[in-house]
């Protein structure tokens, strides 16, 4: 299994027989390498509804007919547009053919702004637990520090984990550090940070914090294979 980041909080995930993306935020991402015309996931997952987060999502599922994952609300909207959709929510897990997926909490919010400008409410905002073959990932999604951080990390056995440090809109590098020692996984990687100035953060001082052989700063582009 490969597992690459690709700027903000989008995260790829690739298995000799799938190819999931997470939050992909492209257009308009001057940190993401993607091009939304070619990548060709047959997933996506979403933490929840925010533009920089559903992103490219509606040309995505609609060129490649992936199956969008995510959040009730937001997966019956994104169904309203013509996606198909599997709508979860927080606490339930599915299984899917490439694994299993687990969405749980995140305290932040969720709504997607139309060309508009009117603003759609999609629902409670998730952290995502993926599971597949036998490897847990789990992409936090944004999120405030929460002390049941520490359940998750007790309840799974986290391989990878993705946890934002850009503070302003999610934790700091000060919160995130403790979600890291709470979350237990093997390998922490920072995300969404430096996309806008006012999340501009230093991941590898933050990384170098983290337990020792723990914190990872993934360049964009890079993959770690488990």
């Amino acid at each position: 299994m490969k597992i690459s980041y690709h700027g903000h909080s989008v995260v790829q995930v690739e298995t000799d027989e799938h190819n999931i993306l997470i939050d992909p935020f492209i257009s308009g991402n001057e940190a993401c390498d993607l091009d939304a015309e070619i990548v060709s996931p047959d997933y996506i997952l979403l933490t929840h509804g925010h533009n920089d987060h559903v992103g490219d999502t509606i040309s995505i599922a609609k060129r490649t007919n992936a199956m969008v994952i995510a959040p009730n609300e937001l997966a019956e909207f994104l169904g309203t547009k013509g996606l198909q959709v599997h709508p979860m929510h927080i606490g339930g897990k599915n299984s899917f053919d490439f694994g299993t997926v687990k969405f749980t909490q995140a305290f932040h919010g969720s709504a997607y702004t139309e060309e508009d400008g009117s603003i759609v409410y999609t629902g409670m905002p998730a952290g995502i637990l993926l599971t597949i073959n036998g490897k847990t990932i789990y992409h936090a999604g944004d999120t405030g520090l929460f002390s049941d951080l520490k359940l998750i990390g007790e309840m799974n056995d986290i391989e990878l984990a993705f946890i934002p440090i850009g503070d302003n809109f999610t934790m700091g590098p000060e919160d995130a550090l403790i979600a890291a020692k709470w979350v237990g996984a093997k390998t922490v990687v920072p995300i969404h940070y430096n996309t806008f100035p006012v999340i501009e953060q230093d991941a590898a001082a933050f990384a170098k914090q983290v337990e020792p052989g723990i914190g990872k700063v993934m360049k964009i582009g890079e993959a770690v294979h488990l």
